[in-house]
């Protein structure tokens, strides 16, 4: 199933819809950027009779898991991997072998990223306390 009919069978089984205002409210971003998720194939609205966007529950959960990580430095094709790999263990559970793999490496994958920002903050709180120390 691709991610448009995953987002369409969604949209009608959780049967509440949401707006671009509304879901970029709930998770705290633009309506650009959700706009921009959604043309990049991440997100896939359902459309009114006006052409609106609209949105399900699921949407906005998917909304929330592309938010977590585009600042541990996703890009859009590794987002994509991911949430495949996420609606799939969905669907069919993480007891297939494959499935399982692949979380496993999704997880690994987090983890390590985690890492390198954490490294990151080190380094400016370090800089930071360098500056202040040449404050009188």
């Amino acid at each position: 199933m691709s991610t448009e009919e995953h987002d369409d069978a969604t949209a009608a089984a959780d049967g509440a819809v949401y707006q671009v205002g509304e879901v970029a409210e709930r998770v705290r971003l633009s309506h650009r950027t959700v706009r921009y998720y959604d043309d990049q194939g991440l997100l896939s609205a359902a459309r009114s009779a006006g052409n609106y966007r609209l949105y399900s529950e699921s949407d906005i959960q998917r909304m929330l898991t592309i938010r977590r990580m585009k600042p541990l430095g996703f890009s859009l094709d590794e987002m994509r991997h991911v949430l495949a790999v996420l609606d799939r263990v969905d669907r069919e559970g993480a007891q297939a072998p494959e499935l399982e793999l692949e979380l496993r490496r999704a997880i690994d994958d987090v983890r390590e990223r985690r890492d390198k920002l954490a490294e990151q903050m080190a380094g400016a709180d370090d800089f930071l306390a360098a500056l202040r120390a040449r404050l009188p």
